[in-house]
Order: structure tokens, then C-alpha cells, then sequence
């Protein structure tokens, strides 16, 4: 098991630990900011995205809307979808309950639909998994699994996680059959350091009590 403060030498050159709840929109730019900075640096030959959604139902609908967010900001930034891997219930869009079939909002005005018809979802429902996650950093995938379900990063890759559903002290709820926690997150860091599998890395935990997974 992997103390707490490795994560911090882990992630050492570039770490956001943030709850986005209520968070205003200057903020927000600032992480934004934050964030471009990261994948723009000239110290890097290229950058991934592993973006979680760790909720599932209706009323977990801000979750599926913020990780639908974060991929339209991350390809906006000039990440290709070869480069994002998107773990999400994709349960909300074509929920009974969902007065705009199809559609998925982060804006009461619903000024952008972050669903669209170009979003590349790889792990889908059932397989947002913890094991999945944990395979999916250290890869150690099967050998059958397709390239859109690998991290096929190098020791010149930039690597941006975000992580966002309902948690609590030290962890994260996934699909709310399981939880990951903080000593996992960190030990699969630690593999990927060891493996030279990054330059720099950024996470992002978007959750209650988000700074227990960093503390």
C-alpha cells in the first residue's frame, strides 16, 4: 500500500484537487487557465485525458453533465479523441425522465448540448469499473482489448484525470456498487511512474471532500 503524501511526489510538477460544487465562474476560468497552461507547456511531445464519471442514475445527472464538460474542454484544447478516454454510465441522455431526449446540459439555459452526435464514450455503463480504472492507468489491459481502452502513454506524455461522482472521506463511490480510494488512485501512480509512463501529470477530483483524496 502506497502512503498518502506519495501521491503528492507522484503528481509532484502539476496537481488539482477541486470540488466544483457551487464553484464560481471566475473559478472556474482560473482552473480552465490552470489547465491549458498544463497541456500547452513545450516540455512534452504529447498529451492524454482520462476523464471518470464515477455515478450512475438520474439524480446524479451534474456529474454526467460535468465529465461531458471537461471533454468538450480537453478537445477544445487540441486533445484528439484517440488521446481521451471517457469512462461513463451514459445513462442520462435517453433517461425516461429527460424532458430533451438525446441531450445532456450543464447550463439551465441549455445553450450547449454537451451530448451531441460527437462524443466517443470507451467505457461505457458496467464497464466503469474500479478494477477497469485501475487496469486502464497501469496497463495491465487484456490482450484483446482494443486501442480506444488503452493509455498508450510515453515518458514525454502529459497526463490530465478527472474524476468526479459522490465521495466522501479517502474515497469515491463507482456506480454505487463499489468505491475506490485514495490508496488505489496512488499506488496506480505509482506504477505509472515507475513504468516512465508520464512527464507530467494533473488530477482532478471533483467530488465531496475532494482534498481527503490528496491529503
Amino acid at each position: 500500500m502506497v502512503a498518502p503524501t506519495l501521491l503528492r511526489a507522484v503528481c509532484a510538477v502539476c496537481v488539482a484537487l477541486i470540488a466544483f460544487v457551487g464553484v464560481s465562474a471566475a473559478a472556474a476560468g482560473q482552473h480552465e487557465q490552470r489547465l491549458a497552461g498544463f497541456l500547452g507547456s513545450d516540455n512534452h511531445t504529447n498529451n492524454w485525458a482520462v476523464l471518470v464519471c464515477t455515478s450512475r442514475f438520474w439524480f446524479n445527472y451534474r456529474h454526467i453533465a460535468n465529465t461531458l464538460s471537461m471533454y468538450r474542454t480537453v478537445k477544445r484544447m487540441g486533445i484528439p479523441d484517440s488521446h481521451i478516454i471517457l469512462m461513463l454510465a451514459d445513462d442520462v441522455a435517453c433517461n425516461p425522465r429527460n424532458s430533451y431526449p438525446a441531450t445532456v446540459y450543464d447550463h439551465p439555459r441549455k445553450t450547449v448540448d454537451l451530448y451531441g452526435d460527437n462524443v466517443e464514450v470507451d467505457y461505457r455503463g458496467y464497464e466503469v469499473t474500479v478494477e477497469n480504472f485501475i487496469r486502464l492507468l497501469t496497463g495491465r489491459v487484456e490482450a484483446h482489448t482494443p486501442r480506444n481502452k488503452r493509455l498508450l502513454s510515453d515518458d514525454k506524455s502529459n497526463i490530465f484525470i478527472y474524476m468526479t461522482g459522490n465521495g466522501g472521506e479517502d474515497f469515491l463511490k463507482v456506480l454505487d456498487s463499489e468505491e475506490i480510494n485514495r490508496f488505489d488512485i496512488a499506488d496506480a501512480m505509482q506504477q505509472l511512474l515507475e513504468k516512465n509512463r508520464y512527464r507530467e501529470m494533473m488530477f482532478m477530483s471533483d467530488t465531496c471532500q475532494a482534498n481527503t483524496m490528496f491529503s
